[in-house]
């Protein structure tokens, strides 16, 4: 392939710029494919997490080749990192967009915003409530476990009907027999 661009190319051009912008590409997609990876196994989808390693190290050994053979060219060693740091934020874009997975919300609050429970409940979502004692008196404590995907529509719907209200997300790798809300 290079030797197909010298034909076409300068080398100042093929050393200079295609080499470090190929570089730079290789890096962005190799690491977005290691961090969507350790995504996937840390979620135990175990079949796709080996494909992705495959061409995660396929495409690092491109980019290594271009590196070791290009060992004077400073701006191929800046493609390197600037790709590296650029997969990593794609690698975490692309996770947040698929939303893959279960989340668990704990959500605490005074004893007389009880109705709260059964806006989620209304929305399809399982609540399960705890009574207990907090540090200004009696409160519930509600535990939903939500698909990923609607994590924003939880949190508005928190926001909106008990916004001094303390929560916390938690990620879930396995569950079972979950109240999820109706898919449209």
């Amino acid at each position: 392939m290079i030797s197909e661009l010298s034909e076409v190319f300068s080398p100042f051009w093929i050393n200079w710029v295609i080499i470090p912008i190929l570089i730079f590409l290789s890096r962005v997609l190799d690491v977005s494919l290691n961090t969507l990876r350790i995504i996937f196994t840390s979620k135990g989808k175990r079949k796709i997490a080996p494909i992705l390693g495959f061409f995660e190290v396929l495409i690092w050994l491109l980019a290594i080749t271009q590196i070791f053979n290009n060992l004077n060219n400073w701006l191929c060693y800046f493609a390197w990192a600037f790709g590296f740091s650029m997969g990593n934020f794609l690698g975490l874009y692309i996770e947040e967009r698929l939303a893959i997975g279960n989340l668990m919300i704990q959500i605490i609050l005074p004893m007389d915003k009880l109705e709260f429970v059964s806006k989620l409940r209304e929305m399809g979502f399982g609540a399960t409530v705890i009574h207990g004692e907090g540090a200004r008196g009696p409160v519930i404590q509600i535990v939903t476990l939500i698909k990923r995907i609607d994590r924003e529509k939880v949190i508005e719907t928190i926001n909106t009907f008990a916004p001094d209200t303390f929560y916390s997300i938690s990620d879930i790798r396995n569950t079972r027999n979950l109240v999820f809300s109706p898919r449209k």
